[in-house]
C-alpha cells in the first residue's frame, strides 16, 4: 500500500510519562519500515514547532528506546492558544513551520490539554493525529491512556512500603497520588495497595466518617490504617465553595497539599498519630510497565496506520481489546471523571474500604 502521507512531524507535550519513547517507535518504526514515511522529530513539544527546532528522525534514532523513561524528543507544557502579554503569534508561527517543513500530518503525545490544542489546529486546517498519553487515565474517548499503568505500579509499590511502616508504628499513613480533576490513580493503586480510605475528586468527603471508619478498625484491633488521596480531593464543606473562597482559605491554613490536609484533619478528629507522604515526580519516573509498553507501541502502529491512509483529525484509544481512532473533538476540554457507578467503586466498598462518605 503506498502511503498517502510522506512526510509527518511528531512530537511529546505536557508532562512527561513511561511510554512516551515505546509510542515514539511504534509510531516511527512502522511509518519508516512500512510505508517508507519522513519523519521529523520536534523537540520540547509545541514550543519546538514554534521555535523551529525540528530534526530527521531516522531508525538509529528510535531503536532501542522501547523500555527508556522519559522522551527522546523533550516535552513542555506549551499552549499556543493561550493569549499571553507579549504578543508572540504562536499558532501562525506553528502553521508556517508546519508548511516549511511539508508536513502531511502533525502527530501528537500527550494528555487533554496537547490533544485539544491538537484538536484547534485541526480547526486551522492542519491535519493532526493524537496519541493518549497521562498517568491519570482522565482523556476523554479512550479506556485508558499509556503512563497510567506504570504510575499505578510505582503507587502501589510505595503504598506497600508504607504498610510496614504504618504497622511498625501504630499510625495513620496518608499517601497522596497525582489526580487533580480525576481519581483514576488513586482509586486503583488504591484498592491494589489494600488501602482503608480512598479520597477522590469526584467524591468530597467527610472528615467524621472518615474518622468513624478509623476509629471502628481501631476497635477491632488495628492499630494502623492506610489512606489514600488524589491531590484533587475536595472536603464536602469545600466542594459548596466557591474556588476563590476555597484557594483564600487554603492559603490561610499553609498547608502544602492534600494530604497534609487530611492528615491534620484525621488527627484532630480521631487523635490518632498521622503522617503525610506526597509521592510527586517520582509516579512519572522509571521505565514503562510491559503493560504501558504494549499499549504505547499498539497506538503507535495503529498511528501509521492512520497515517498511512490519510484518516487524519483522530486520536487512537483504547475501547475493550480493540484499538480504534476517534474523532479529536472527542478529548478536547474534556476531563473524563471516576463515574458514581463505576464497578471499582463499588469493588472498593466490597472489601471494606472507605470512601470519605
Amino acid at each position: 500500500m503506498e502511503s498517502v502521507t510522506k512526510t509527518f512531524g511528531i512530537l511529546t507535550a505536557g508532562g512527561d510519562c513511561p511510554g512516551l519513547n515505546a509510542a515514539i517507535r511504534g509510531v516511527c518504526r512502522a511509518a519508516y519500515d512500512r510505508y517508507r514515511m519522513n519523519i521529523l522529530g520536534i523537540a520540547n513539544g509545541y514550543r519546538g514547532l514554534i521555535d523551529g527546532d525540528v530534526r530527521s528522525l531516522h531508525p538509529e534514532d528510535f531503536s532501542g528506546i522501547l523500555t527508556r523513561g522519559g522522551t527522546i524528543l523533550g516535552t513542555s507544557r506549551e499552549k499556543p492558544f493561550k493569549t499571553n502579554d507579549i504578543g508572540e503569534d504562536k499558532v501562525k508561527a506553528i502553521k508556517e513551520n508546519y508548511y516549511k517543513y511539508k508536513l502531511d500530518c502533525l502527530v501528537v503525545l500527550g494528555g487533554n490539554g496537547t490533544n485539544t490544542t491538537g484538536y484547534l489546529l485541526s480547526k486551522e486546517g492542519l491535519n493532526i493525529l493524537g496519541l493518549p498519553k497521562t498517568i491519570d487515565n482522565d482523556i476523554e474517548g479512550t479506556e485508558r491512556s499509556f503512563g497510567f499503568h506504570s504510575a499505578m505500579s510505582i503507587c502501589t509499590d510505595a503504598i506497600d512500603r508504607l504498610h510496614s511502616i504504618a504497622q511498625s508504628h501504630n499510625r495513620v499513613m496518608v499517601i497522596e497520588t497525582m489526580g487533580h480533576k480525576a481519581g483514576w490513580l488513586a482509586l486503583y493503586s488504591g484498592i491494589a495497595g489494600g488501602g482503608d480510605v480512598i479520597i477522590i475528586p469526584e467524591i468530597p468527603y467527610n472528615i467524621k466518617a472518615i474518622g468513624c471508619h478509623l476509629k471502628e478498625r481501631a476497635k477491632t484491633g488495628k492499630s494502623f490504617s492506610i489512606v489514600v488521596v488524589a491531590e484533587g480531593a475536595l472536603s464536602a464543606e469545600e466542594a459548596g465553595m466557591e474556588k476563590k473562597e476555597r484557594k483564600r482559605l487554603r492559603s490561610e491554613d499553609g498547608l502544602p497539599s492534600a494530604a497534609y490536609r487530611v492528615a491534620g484533619e484525621i488527627e484532630k478528629e480521631t487523635g490518632m498519630e498521622t503522617r503525610a507522604t506526597v509521592l510527586g515526580h517520582v509516579q512519572r519516573g522509571g521505565i514503562p510497565s510491559a503493560s504501558d509498553r504494549l499499549l504505547a507501541t499498539n497506538f503507535g502502529t495503529a498511528a501509521a496506520d492512520l497515517l498511512a491512509r490519510g484518516a487524519y483529525g483522530k486520536m487512537v484509544a483504547q475501547s475493550g481489546y480493540d484499538i480504534r481512532a476517534v474523532d479529536l473533538s472527542v478529548p478536547a476540554g474534556k476531563v473524563k471523571l471516576v463515574p458514581g457507578d463505576h464497578h471499582m467503586l463499588d469493588t472498593a466498598q466490597a472489601v471494606g474500604t472507605c470512601l470519605g462518605v
